[in-house]
């Protein structure tokens, strides 16, 4: 017998696309959550939820649990700036990370900027920040309640004062400093004429701020209002002497580059056609270095000189494997490799020599790598799925390594172990995933288990480190996370393979790697959850509604479930370059074929549903939860729950609070647990901690 749900208006929408008429009856939920109506179902959905995990006994001993694990200290790599170092720090269960600053990466320092004071709650965050050239002013950015809309602040970093100085309406934009130190380059967008977290975002400028004065009086940089989707992103050199700036048009890994003197006004293209990823190194007087996909796509190193933009030469070439990502350090390049979707690192030197690989501490990933051309050392973290980040310094002129940080976590690390698995798709494709489970686990096919995928953006998903997974491995549970075409693990053709008419194949891939779950005995569809976030709850919504039969329990969080009307909100048509979008008579059919929110089957038995977002959301807005979960309630044929939480002053994930992550995921593993039947026993969970 169905569940009763919270009554649900229909509307008689219907659109017309080339022919094919598509109903769309809860389009009123696309209005601003804080809309009356909207805010009166949001509430009695909330109730709903609220009321199914107040009969789930295992939330409660997992929020605990869960407060265990996350209380440890976190640090972020050291950088290197005006003669200072900087460092994102939490003591453990800091709702946000707090900055500080230091006169050598060894040192305690002293705390320069603590986010947790912005705010009553929790829910101000600091997002970006950057120092002056001279080390004595630092710019930050925080949001609130998760929205990517920022605000741009100085601080005195001698004095711990703030200027006066304030910049609104900035969006996915970093603060490039002048090298005279009096102003920063940024990108601003046009104020809403409407609801700021739901309106289209298009017509960026790029702007100077000079310290002391009005952002009215702000002069603009660069704007092209023919191109509303073009965004701006822009570098210093290393010798102060020209600015660099990227254009994007998309989420696509193409842009164009130009550059002009620092205080000239003429812009010069270095690259003027999207044609492949360009990233900006470094330069020597007029000679440019450059990363660049150009060829195969797994990424090359190239010099160019301004007298001679058009020929590039290459320094380092492709290789078998991933270039992600370069630094200069003096007369060398360190190259972050991804091999099978781990990391190496390499160095050679601005003359192509080979100087060896840099010895990691074992296999998983490198973030944060970050060098300045004229030092002496390197900064990054390291990690992987059972080890939590840790800071090293890597000194340039001996070759090793330096562990800077300690994190102890309440975890037996040594009881588990991680293996890399291959599943074959549907149509041949062999697709890795890792696989994370104790070491003496009986894999007798009836462990729960969470497949974790993405498949998008050119995003690549390397071994992290997460406390809340290691609660859910402690419940005797497997874990595993899926590398999908769409993804960037082995390049340009592996993205594209996931993206336009080809979307399908990502999920083909996700399924291929639950089918392999059970047909190598690790697991059964009824203890097989699935979960993932924004593309990767576009993913889940797919996968769930293609293959309802092959999944237990499901959690799409703040995903993109719409796909015909994704494009008209925000952010979303820079998405396009993925998706496709549907006013475009070649991509309707297959945007129509696969759109989660499109193919729930009325009186099908689907998987037990939790849908997770936040109201202010304005990244992947909360109308695609609240369309989704209001059609797959009215779609439900069995008993199985579909169930919606909904966050307050929360948006995208970015900046939430250390207390509702723990909230968040306490709810989602009891609900895991309670729909798969498999929550482990006192004495499991004991011997799982050690």
């Amino acid at each position: 017998m169905a569940r009763s749900y919270p009554r649900t208006r229909k509307d008689d929408q219907f659109d017309d696309f080339f022919g094919t008429s598509v109903h769309d009856p809860y389009r009123w939920l696309e209005q601003p959550a804080n809309t009356p109506e909207v805010r009166e179902w949001i509430e009695a959905q909330n109730g709903l939820t609220a009321e199914y995990f107040a009969d789930t006994p295992g939330t409660g001993r997992l929020r605990e649990r869960l407060r265990e694990l996350w209380d440890y200290a976190k640090f972020s790599a050291p950088i290197h700036r005006g003669g200072r170092y900087f460092q994102l720090r939490n003591s453990g269960l800091q709702n946000q990370n707090v900055l500080y600053v230091m006169d050598d990466p060894r040192d305690e320092g002293r705390v320069l900027l603590d986010p947790n004071t912005f705010s009553d709650d929790g829910r101000v965050a600091m997002n970006l920040w950057s120092v002056s050239p001279d080390g004595k002013i630092i710019a930050y950015a925080t949001s609130e309640g998760g929205s990517d809309w920022v605000t741009w602040r100085f601080r005195d970093i001698a004095t711990g004062e703030d200027l006066p100085d304030r910049l609104d309406w900035v969006k996915f934009s970093y603060a490039t400093w002048h090298p005279g130190n009096g102003g920063v380059f940024y990108q601003r967008f046009p104020e809403p004429a409407g609801d700021h977290l739901t309106d289209s975002n298009e017509a960026p400028r790029l702007m100077f701020h000079r310290l002391g004065t009005q952002q009215a009086q702000d002069e603009t940089v660069y704007e092209r209002p023919q191109e509303p989707e073009w965004m701006f992103h822009t570098v210093r050199s290393d010798d102060d002497r020209y600015l660099l700036m990227y254009i994007s048009r998309s989420t696509e890994p193409r842009n164009l580059l130009y550059y002009r003197e620092m205080d000239g006004s003429e812009w010069r293209p270095l690259v003027s056609e999207f044609e492949n990823q360009v990233q900006w190194l470094g330069n020597d007087g007029d000679t440019f270095y450059l990363k660049t996909d150009q060829g195969e796509g797994r990424g090359r190193i190239v010099a160019v000189d301004l007298d001679a933009p058009q020929e590039w030469r290459e320094i380092v070439p492709e290789r078998e494997h991933l270039l992600e990502a370069a630094v200069m350090l003096q007369d060398e390049f360190l190259l972050l490799y991804q091999e099978h979707a781990t990391h190496r690192l390499r160095r050679v030197s601005t003359g192509g020599e080979e100087r060896g690989e840099v010895q990691l501490p074992g296999l998983g990933s490198v973030a944060g790598l970050d060098a300045r051309r004229e030092d002496d050392e390197a900064f990054f973290t390291w990690t992987s799925f059972i080890e939590p980040p840790t800071a090293y310094r890597f000194d340039r002129s001996s070759g090793d390594i330096e562990r800077l940080t300690d994190s102890v976590v309440d975890f037996d690390a040594d009881a588990y172990e991680v293996t890399q698995q291959f599943a074959t798709s549907k149509d041949g494709t062999r697709v890795p995933y890792f696989r994370v489970a104790r070491r003496d686990l009986d894999l007798n096919g009836e462990n729960p288990t969470l497949l974790y995928g993405y498949g998008g953006f050119n995003i690549s998903l390397t071994p992290v480190f997460s406390a809340s997974r290691l609660a859910w491995l402690e419940e005797g549970a497997v874990l595993a996370v899926a590398n999908l075409r769409g993804g960037g693990e082995y390049g340009r053709e592996w993205h594209e393979a996931g993206t336009l008419e080809r979307k399908q194949n990502v999920f083909d891939d996700f399924i291929a790697c639950a089918e392999h779950l059970v047909e190598s005995g690790v697991t059964k569809p009824e203890r097989l959850a699935i979960q993932g976030g924004s593309n990767g709850g576009l993913l889940v919504g797919a996968c769930m509604t293609q293959r309802p039969d092959l999944f237990g329990a499901v959690n799409a969080q703040v995903g993109v479930l719409d796909m015909l009307r994704y494009h008209l909100f925000t952010i979303g048509a820079r998405w396009a370059s993925d998706y496709g979008r549907a006013d475009n008579p070649e991509h309707f059919p297959f945007l129509h074929a696969y759109s989660p929110l499109h193919n729930a089957r009325d009186g099908a038995c689907y998987p037990s549903l939790l849908i997770t977002t936040g109201d202010h959301d304005d990244r992947v807005v909360p109308a695609h939860s609240f369309k989704f979960a209001a059609r797959m309630q009215e779609a439900q044929g069995c008993d199985n729950p579909i169930l919606l939480r909904v966050e307050t002053r929360a948006g995208h994930g970015m900046g939430k609070p250390t207390e509702a992550i723990i909230e968040e995921h306490a709810q989602i593993y009891s609900f895991f647990l309670r729909e798969l039947g498999a929550a482990a026993s006192e004495p499991e969970r004991a011997a799982s901690r050690g």
